[in-house]
């Protein structure tokens, strides 16, 4: 039987209320703007070009494959992820989650340490940016310019979120097909027009061998091909605003590691077999080799042409991480979990989105981006923090998951793993505990200390300050919301709403 929007509608606010909380959100975004909202955010051009060079350089071409194991690792966190979202769509996404799984103390510290690490990436993804900016306005930019630039960017999806729910789906859809025809359409053309490789080079391992292993290279190299996995967690975090959430956002988020995992491992399987010389890349001589691949392959015209396109992209996962941020910042406020709950929990009356937490997620990531202008050791060890910031809250979830299940919990919504939970949930925690020491090891020995161990020193600060600030001010201790009744709750909610 067909279900009328309304009825869904109504049946979404009727379970948001059997699980403790009621909605002012606008439900609008359908499944393919909630896919599409992930995938922008996962952005699988702004990773890969971002990352290009470093993964390369530490791997050689055969780092592709990394693209392949991390991509199923993730799949296996995506998996998880949403069997929690099926039974509890909340907005937060992670915070929620871990509060109904485990507990009050534990939901707040990942929600911290998610929530800067959304900030600090958005600071720097809006810095990635300015470089593109100025080679499509022909600009030879210093710091002060890359700056203005990053600031722009951040004002500009800042305005662009207060818009509302339906300006964000719309731009999230927007970006996802100018970035998926231009993914498909540069990397079609890189191999038909412009390879330079044979495809057996990413079996070829004989430039860098540690003690007859390629092993230490490959794992050195897959950190790279981490930074372009996460993403598909957004899909919940506006689960407030996806009629039918607790079914169209686990398969918006499974189709995010496929058709954003895919496309990620297309395009660097392009850029590699379209390097003239690998060698040349891997030995530092071309320091900026997706530049150099797409002005030889395409010429300067239309490079730029694809410039344009790569801008959409930052500013539609720009658009995305700071929706995630502000929604996760909303969901604290709103059970009353941080300082000023009674401002960051008010929504606008007219667009019906969080207002005041999404000026927050645009001053925080902006104060960033100035930090790094006045204090750029400093701040290297913060920035570096986003990636590890984001698996260790993911396993955070990953792990509660788990622990409900040794209590008893049973995921009863409908997207259910069924008797292959218990074994998923085991392996998606060694995936991500592996990740996450990979992520943390220090490798450059020759380097200063905010280079070896800023990864390292930054996660310990963030998750220092966060301890520090939960157990003196106890804020876990002020909201009234339901905690730690995952295992309690045997029935779906939705079948009693509807």
């Amino acid at each position: 039987m067909l279900t009328s929007p309304n009825q869904s509608t109504d049946a979404d606010a009727a379970q948001l209320k059997s699980l403790g909380y009621t909605s002012n959100f606008e439900r609008t975004m359908s499944k393919w703007e909630n896919f599409s909202l992930g995938f922008t955010y996962l952005s699988p051009v702004v990773g890969v070009y971002s990352v290009f060079a470093t993964s390369i350089v530490a791997g050689g071409p055969p780092m592709w494959w990394a693209y392949l194991f991390v991509g199923l690792g993730q799949l296996l966190v995506c998996l998880i992820f949403g069997e929690i979202v099926s039974q509890f769509p909340i907005s937060g996404g992670l915070y929620p989650w871990s509060r109904r799984l485990v507990g009050k103390r534990w939901a707040w510290i990942a929600g911290w340490i998610y929530a800067w690490a959304l900030c600090i990436t958005v600071s720097a993804v809006a810095v990635g940016a300015s470089p593109f900016v100025a080679v499509l306005l022909g600009l030879q930019l210093g710091p002060g310019g890359q700056l203005a630039i990053s600031l722009l960017l951040i004002a500009l999806v800042t305005v662009l979120n207060l818009s509302g729910t339906r300006l964000l789906a719309r731009v999230a859809m927007f970006g996802f097909i100018c970035e998926l025809v231009g993914a498909l359409a540069v990397g079609g053309y890189l191999f038909v027009f412009a390879r330079h490789q044979p495809l057996s080079v990413v079996l070829d391992t004989s430039a860098l061998t540690s003690g007859g292993s390629y092993l230490p290279a490959f794992v050195a190299a897959a950190v790279g091909a981490m930074f372009c996995y996460y993403g598909f967690e957004a899909c919940a975090d506006v689960a407030e605003e996806t009629p039918n959430a607790s079914r169209e956002i686990p398969k918006a988020m499974r189709m995010t590691i496929y058709v954003g995992g895919g496309s990620a491992m297309f395009i660097c399987l392009a850029l590699v077999l379209a390097l003239p010389d690998v060698a040349a890349v891997m030995s530092g001589k071309v320091t900026d080799p997706v530049s150099f691949i797409l002005t030889s392959a395409l010429g300067p015209s239309v490079f730029r042409i694809v410039v344009a396109v790569v801008l959409v992209s930052f500013v539609s996962c720009l658009l995305s991480l700071q929706a995630a941020a502000s929604r996760l910042l909303f969901a604290y406020a709103r059970d009353r979990m941080i300082i000023g709950s009674e401002v960051l929990s008010r929504m606008s009356p007219t667009t019906r989105v969080p207002q005041n937490a999404l000026l927050v997620t645009g001053v925080i990531p902006a104060l960033v981006s100035i930090a790094g202008f006045w204090l750029v050791n400093a701040i290297a060890v913060i920035v570096s923090f986003a990636s590890a910031g984001i698996y260790i809250a993911f396993q955070m979830v990953v792990a509660a998951a788990l622990i409900a299940r040794l209590r008893g919990w049973r995921p009863c919504g409908p997207y259910q793993l069924g008797h292959w939970g218990l074994p998923v949930n085991v392996l998606a925690l060694v995936f991500g505990v592996s990740a996450i020491i990979d992520m943390l090891w220090p490798r450059m020995p020759d380097q200063p200390w905010y280079s070896n161990y800023g990864t390292l020193i930054g996660t310990a600060f963030i998750l220092g300050t966060g301890l520090a600030y939960m157990l003196f001010a106890t804020p876990y201790d002020r909201g009234a919301a339901p905690y730690a009744d995952a295992h309690r709750l045997t029935d779906y909610a939705g079948e009693a709403a509807t």
